[in-house]
């Protein structure tokens, strides 16, 4: 099989070059890095550096600490989009060394970070002839394929849907089709990270990719696109399972992403114990969820980081400040003892949750009341003031890019994803973390390649993906 495979591999062009059809999908917040992506292409294929919170270091190697001195959201984010912009631009040099030559080089943006636009442009300006692409997906972005066409580099919009792509092909990408260099189909039940689900999409109900890509390429084919190139992401383990896409007329000319096997491998930057731990994963381990402050649905490892998340979502009840029709019962909180009023069916529950250290209400968007410890109520309410509007929207903290507030409460429900984020990626212990992952990274324990704890560089794990396993 993995013979038929291989010869089944045939190269295509993508941004210009003639590659092979084998792409690495880019992870935020110092993931993807200069140093992986340029392996990625210097073993042929597209390498993706994430530009997303991106490390940068000083003149001696060091790495340059992300520390906000800004008194107010405002200040802190203009710092964030100069720390993204100068991250950006060190990844983009250390990956086009490092690629040597070979292979394309693409950057990954996601349009709903805060300063989306003005650090793609900041990187593009500053790494002119160092990157052949960007990629880009959470939310809609529209305005992606006119910043790329201005730097004379391709863009690969991320979507879930062929609705999804009509909307953006109609709105803004048919002015430029030229620079269109392929269309990410993120499989929305399976990918790690944030992913696309509809409201008329049921997240627990997985559909079968291949006709929802059929689908895409049917409209793609309508426009014109018949030789722009969809790459599969989301769930892509083995090129075996894909045999008979690659002639298929109604999918091809296709590619292949892969986000979660590239985190194991000697050039991933992430920790010995992120490591150790993506290969004890079991089936059903990675979780999809909607506590992201984004408010998209995100595929992480069901850990107690997310455990938490889900056990303080259920110490949640209707409340009131004052008794009504069925909110009638006067439970008294905090110091001063102003009562909330609950309804009589769950007064039993709100006094289980004192009696047990979950002492302090914190209000929610949704005329709700969760109940967390006095430890975890200072540092949420902490989080929610450092915020450094790391997202256009930002659901846990209430920031808005362009008004300065959402006009919602902030949301305790949810968490600093920036925060979590990059301890995660700068060594902290993973339990407690957001450890995002797509939905076969199962796999990494059932893998025979892996056997023993072997990781392999990046040119042995591309080397092994194009023999089908």
């Amino acid at each position: 099989m993995g013979e038929t495979i291989l010869k089944a591999l045939e190269p295509l062009v993508m941004s210009g070059k003639e590659v092979l059809p084998l792409v690495e999908g880019g992870k935020g917040i110092a993931v993807s890095t200069g140093l992986s992506s340029g392996a990625w292409a210097a073993a042929g294929g597209v390498g993706t550096f994430s530009a997303v919170n991106a490390d940068s270091y000083d003149e001696n190697g060091n790495l340059v600490p992300i520390e906000y001195a800004g008194k107010t959201r405002g200040d802190r984010h203009q710092e964030l989009i100069s720390y993204g912009i100068q991250g950006g631009i060190a990844q983009a040099q250390i990956a086009h060394e490092t690629r040597n030559g070979a292979g394309r080089l693409h950057m990954n943006v996601l349009w709903e970070m805060g300063g989306a636009e003005e650090i793609l442009t900041g990187v593009l300006e500053g790494t002119k002839g160092l990157v052949h692409g960007v990629t880009c997906g959470a939310g809609m972005p529209y305005k992606v394929s006119q910043i790329a066409a201005e730097y004379g580099v391709y863009y690969y919009p991320i979507v879930s849907s062929a609705r999804a792509f009509r909307a953006l092909w109609l709105r803004a990408y048919k002015k430029i089709p030229e620079w269109l260099g392929g269309v990410v189909y993120e499989d929305p039940w399976r990918a790690g990270g944030h992913n696309g689900l509809s409201n008329s999409e049921d997240p627990l109900v997985p559909e079968d990719p291949l006709p929802r890509v059929m689908e895409l390429r049917a409209y793609m084919n309508s426009v014109g696109l018949n030789t722009v190139p969809i790459i599969m992401a989301g769930g892509v383990w083995y090129l075996r399972d894909y045999a008979d896409w690659m002639d298929n007329p109604e999918v091809a000319p296709v590619a292949f992403q892969f986000g979660t096997r590239p985190l194991l491998t000697k050039e991933s930057p992430i920790s010995p114990e992120w490591k150790s731990r993506l290969m004890t994963l079991k089936d059903g381990d990675v979780s999809l969820h909607k506590f992201s402050p984004t408010g998209f649905y995100s595929s992480a490892v069901r850990n107690a980081f997310l455990e938490d998340l889900h056990m303080r979502s259920n110490r949640q009840v209707r409340y009131s400040r004052t008794a009504e029709a069925d909110l009638q019962v006067g439970i008294p909180l905090g110091r001063r003892g102003r009562p909330i009023y609950v309804r009589e069916d769950e007064a039993d529950k709100v006094w289980g949750w004192l009696a047990a250290g979950y002492s302090e209400g914190m209000p929610t968007p949704d005329d709700t009341m969760v109940f967390v410890t006095p430890d975890s109520a200072l540092e949420i309410k902490k989080d929610q003031i450092d915020c450094m509007g790391c997202l256009s929207h930002c659901q846990f903290s209430n920031w808005a890019e362009k008004e300065g507030t959402t006009g919602k409460r902030a949301d305790p429900r949810s968490f600093c994803i920036q925060k979590t984020l990059q301890s995660i990626a700068h060594g902290a212990t993973v339990e407690n973390e957001l450890m995002f992952a797509g939905h076969n990274a199962y796999k990494f324990a059932e893998d025979p390649f892996y056997s023993n704890g072997f990781v392999p560089t990046v040119g042995q794990l591309v080397e092994r993906i194009a023999t089908g396993d």
